[in-house]
């Protein structure tokens, strides 16, 4: 099971600034954070150029692995709205290298604002 299959769990939407003081130095000069999802204590970021995964390790949390997708390796995303008896909405990604992301998220975010934001850079 690799990281891409544990990316499973409620997320909801966080602090950007907090979030862009955190990853400053992964940041190109013209790059920001336009949306951040925290699930537990792994981060979903949306930037201007690219998403970024955060997977936070271990008991302390200190050991950090950083994922960044550009945009254009996506070829393929799907939301699963939450129904009467599934709670939680879901958004599946497919990378150009075969690799799929999954992305549960409580009732309470918008699914659909998360797939605009991926939309309007995936489909440029």
């Amino acid at each position: 099971m690799g990281f891409f299959d544990g990316l499973i769990g409620n997320a909801s939407e966080t602090n950007l600034e907090a979030v862009e003081s955190e990853i400053k130095d992964l940041l190109t000069k013209t790059e920001h954070v336009e949306h951040a999802y925290k699930v537990i204590r792994d981060l979903f970021v949306f930037t201007n150029k690219r998403l970024i995964l955060i997977d936070k390790q271990g008991v302390t949390g200190k050991k950090v692995e950083y994922h960044s997708i550009p945009y254009k390796n996506i070829v393929h995303f799907s939301v699963e709205t939450a129904g009467n008896f599934d709670v939680d909405a879901e958004m599946k990604i497919w990378l150009s290298a075969g690799g799929i992301i999954e992305k549960r998220f409580n009732k309470s975010l918008n699914i659909f604002k998360v797939q605009s934001v991926l939309a309007e850079y995936v489909l440029k």
